[in-house]
C-alpha cells in the first residue's frame, strides 16, 4: 500500500509540475505580468488544481462506491493530493526574489521553468535508474522527459503567450 500511495502522490506532483510549466511560461512570455500578480497566479493554479482533484475524487468515490467518503478516505485524498501544491513552491521563493528586486519578473519566471523542467529530467533518469536501466538508458527515460517540459513551452512560445 506504500508503494501505491508513492506512486500516486508523484503522480500528483509531475502532473502539478507541467502544469505549472505551462502557466509560468506563460506568465514570463506574456511580459505583463509583476511579481503580485505572477503569485496570484501561480498560488491560484496550484490551489485550483488541488481542490479539482479533492472534488474529482470525491465525485468518482459517490458514483461508484454510492456513498461519500468516510474520514479515512478524505485523509487518504487530502494526504495523495498534496504534492499539487508544491508544484508553486519554486515559482513562489523566485518570485519573491523578483519582488525584492534581485531579479527581473521574467527572469524569474523563466528560472521557475527551468527548474520544473529539469525536475521533469530528474524524475525521469531516477525512473530509469529504478527500472534497472543503466546510466544511458535512464539518461535517455530523463531527456524524454525534458521533451515533454520542452513541449509544454514549445506550445506556449507557439500560442503567442
Amino acid at each position: 500500500m506504500r508503494v501505491e500511495v508513492a506512486t500516486e502522490r508523484l503522480k500528483e506532483r509531475i502532473y502539478a509540475t507541467i502544469t505549472m510549466i505551462a502557466v509560468t511560461a506563460g506568465l514570463a512570455l506574456s511580459g505583463h505580468t509583476g511579481p503580485a500578480g505572477a503569485a496570484l497566479s501561480v498560488t491560484g493554479t496550484a490551489a485550483g488544481l488541488w481542490l479539482a482533484t479533492l472534488v474529482s475524487d470525491g465525485q468518482a468515490h459517490m458514483t461508484v462506491h454510492g456513498s461519500r467518503p468516510d474520514r479515512r478516505g478524505i485523509l487518504r485524498s487530502l494526504y495523495i493530493t498534496s504534492p499539487l501544491l508544491l508544484s508553486a513552491v519554486s515559482p513562489l521563493l523566485l518570485i519573491g526574489v523578483s519582488a525584492m528586486g534581485l531579479m527581473a519578473p521574467r527572469t524569474a519566471l523563466l528560472t521557475a521553468v527551468a527548474l520544473d523542467v529539469l525536475s521533469l529530467f530528474i524524475w525521469g533518469y531516477v525512473s530509469g535508474r529504478r527500472m534497472g536501466g543503466r546510466p544511458a538508458v535512464a539518461l535517455v527515460a530523463g531527456v524524454l522527459d525534458l521533451l515533454i517540459g520542452g513541449a509544454v513551452v514549445a506550445v506556449k512560445l507557439l500560442a503567442g503567450h
